[in-house]
């Protein structure tokens, strides 16, 4: 698919208690909705339920897609490229070109240094890679079969029950997977394809403050991320919270009260609604996609305070989000998919 997409680009001063500075919208793919002042009839988005979105070394998009069950590329050159999936919800193409390949529900998407594409096929219980110089793809993690075994042996042997989320740590050492039905967070030595848990028992439940994140139960971790310190940072849906691991082995609740609302504010009395993905944001933030409020929340540990950058008449108030599922930083930008919408967008 070749599909020339025209950038929208729309200004807004974000609050002083956000950004502290003009910032930029814009609708990258997809359109302004007629309420946002968009078009009348806006033109159909080429993409269906976006989820996840990540950058190549020569500032490529790739975009998975969850209903759609197809991988893009947006180029440079504003140019949406299909390169894999056909929108069933099937599993296989291991081992061929990545054209032909067929996914279930995929969450969100990695590339390596090396422009390996890691890709969390959920609904398969397993981690695909296109490989950067071959095109060809395979699965990297899991047997495609649903359940929790293998820490300790090699990724390709182990099981896991719906993978919602991976990341690599900043240095790419590891790849952190947010097990999610599992109740835990599992890690994968990117030098030895060694499996290990490094936070959640398999046991459904809130974790006390300061117990060992092995030892401790985990409500429904749904995505996960890390930080040069080595601390990990765990996204909670049903939990609505954020948890941070630290070097040591101990878990602690940093933002969220556990219920289900939205309140700014200190952090450990802010309220989430079913947080759905993470990322590391500028000067150690960490950004939030807060699914049910339809808002990007912004968790500052410097302050241990929790805003909302955009949603909820916060950013440009015209803005509205539906249900976003995917936060990336990169290019000094913030992307974010807008799943309900079709769309991606980027604040700046």
């Amino acid at each position: 698919m070749r599909i020339l997409m025209i950038v929208c680009c729309f200004s807004c001063v974000l609050p002083a208690t956000t950004r502290g500075e003009e910032a930029v919208v814009e609708v990258l793919i997809g359109n302004r909705l007629p309420e946002e002042g968009g078009q009348a009839e806006p033109p159909m988005s080429p993409l269906t339920s976006p989820f996840g979105v990540d950058f190549d070394s020569q500032g490529n998009m790739i975009i998975v897609e969850l209903e759609g069950g197809r991988v893009h590329r947006f180029d440079t050159d504003g140019v949406l490229h299909k390169i894999a999936g056909d929108g069933s919800r099937t599993y296989s193409g291991d081992g061929g070109p990545a054209a032909a390949a067929t996914f279930n529900a995929m969450h969100n998407v990695a590339i390596a240094k090396s422009d390996d594409i890691y890709i969390a096929d959920s609904w398969n219980n397993c981690i695909r890679k296109i490989d950067a110089g071959t095109g060809i793809i395979t699965t990297f993690a899991g047997t495609g079969e649903s359940g929790f075994s293998g820490d300790g042996g090699p990724a390709t042997e182990a099981t896991f029950t719906y993978v919602m989320c991976i990341t690599f740590s900043p240095d790419e050492r590891y790849l952190d997977i947010a097990d999610i039905n599992n109740h835990r967070i599992r890690r994968i030595d990117m030098a030895t394809n060694i499996v290990t848990t490094i936070a959640g028992n398999g046991e459904k439940g809130v974790p006390s403050d300061g117990a060992l994140a092995i030892e401790s139960p985990l409500v429904d971790p749904r995505a996960v991320t890390s930080d040069t310190n080595g601390n990990v940072y765990v996204l909670e849906r049903g939990g609505h919270a954020l948890r941070m691991v630290t070097p040591d082995g101990r878990i602690h609740t940093i933002a969220g009260t556990g219920e289900k609302g939205f309140r700014d504010g200190p952090a450990l009395q802010a309220m989430l609604g079913a947080p759905k993905h993470l990322c590391r944001g500028e000067e150690g933030t960490l950004i939030i996609a807060d699914d049910q409020n339809h808002a990007i929340r912004q968790y500052d540990p410097q302050s241990q305070t929790v805003t909302t950058l955009l949603g909820q008449g916060h950013g440009d108030p015209d803005i509205r989000l539906k249900n976003p599922h995917g936060v990336t930083f990169a290019n000094n930008r913030l992307y974010i998919s807008d799943m309900g919408h079709d769309r991606i967008l980027t604040l700046e």
